[in-house]
């Protein structure tokens, strides 16, 4: 049976080529110090239920200390002239999607499988299914790519290091504030946050409620910078004990909604320096530094509509009136 265990070492190795790709690599600045960084994360990955807290927080410390001591340098992978590529792009033109494409629907047919079928749960895990089967599309798209674009066996490895390169330690921004989440929740932040918006805001009804805790959730994650943060403070403070509890709301329906409630704060902010402040400095905009890039402006229409669209999923979905 395929479990979760199986993602975090398929990661985790791809993580340790990073590491030693990192170091081979002459002509990156900071091979040893990339090297570094991303081998503790592979560390982490295949070691860590073994490395206990204690060991845990040792590493992640490690890797702040690393990524504060300064910008990791971009390695320069030789796996494909620029001219291969633009020949490569002609032929296949839009069809190049298709791997990219096939990750979701594998994602999602096998969650399904999983769920509904005597062969899928028998072959994966009935805990994470979703995840396990977006790492199996991942590597089944890859496979696909691998044998139909004929690149170079180094090209995934060496192509991976340099979009992680580029990303540098932002890359870890998404366990650490998700994480951060979970300090919260275990903080009780959620039941103060809870008692003062009730203060502010009247619970007089269903809608208010359900408004509440999808703003809720789009600001505080414009504070914290991710979704995954937000969710339990503001799921505990207001989604639980009003839309769910005191309205009788659908769980689920509440749940999922309200975490794309989330996303549409982290379109917002330059707090989620993963999705807005990277891609500013990639395409070199002008005004990167700012922390209303042209990123995050282009998006901030798209968010407030959505943001918007799941308030009114939200309340038509979510109760039996």
């Amino acid at each position: 049976m395929i479990t979760l265990e199986y993602a975090y070492i398929a990661t985790g190795l791809m993580f340790l080529a990073f590491a030693i790709l990192s170091l081979r690599d002459p002509l990156n600045p900071t091979r040893f110090r990339s090297a570094l960084f991303w081998g503790l994360i592979a560390v982490s990955l295949l070691f860590g239920s073994w490395l206990g807290g204690l060991g845990n927080g040792v590493l992640v410390i490690a890797l702040v200390i690393i990524g504060a001591s300064g910008k990791l340098g971009i390695g320069k992978p030789q796996t494909t002239s620029p001219e291969q590529r633009q020949a490569s792009a002609e032929r296949f033109s839009n069809r190049l999607f298709i791997p990219a494409l096939m990750v979701p629907l594998i994602a999602v047919g096998g969650t399904l499988m999983a769920q509904n079928t005597d062969v899928g749960a028998a072959l994966i895990a009935s805990r994470q299914t979703t995840l396990i089967a977006l790492g199996i599309g991942c590597l089944v798209a890859l496979a696909v790519a691998m044998l139909w674009f004929r690149a170079p066996v180094s090209a995934p490895m060496q192509e991976g290091r340099r979009l992680a390169d580029s990303i540098g330690w932002a890359v870890l921004l998404p366990q650490m504030l998700a994480s951060l989440g979970a300090v919260f929740l275990a903080a009780d932040v959620g039941d103060v946050v809870g008692q003062l918006v009730s203060e502010v805001v009247p619970m007089s009804s269903a809608l208010l409620a359900v408004t509440a805790y999808c703003v809720g959730m789009a600001l505080f994650t414009i504070i914290m910078g991710n979704a995954f943060a937000a969710f339990p403070v503001m799921t505990a403070a207001i989604g639980l004990p009003f839309v769910v509890g005191q309205y009788g709301g659908d769980p689920a329906i509440v749940c999922a909604i309200g975490m794309l409630a989330g996303f549409c704060g982290t379109l917002m902010t330059p707090m989620a320096a993963n999705f807005n402040v990277v891609p500013a400095n990639l395409l070199e905009l002008p005004d990167r530094n700012s922390p209303l890039n042209g990123v995050i402006r282009a998006q901030i229409p798209t968010a407030v509509i959505m943001l918007g669209a799941n308030i009114v999923l939200m309340y038509l979905l979510a109760f039996r009136f």
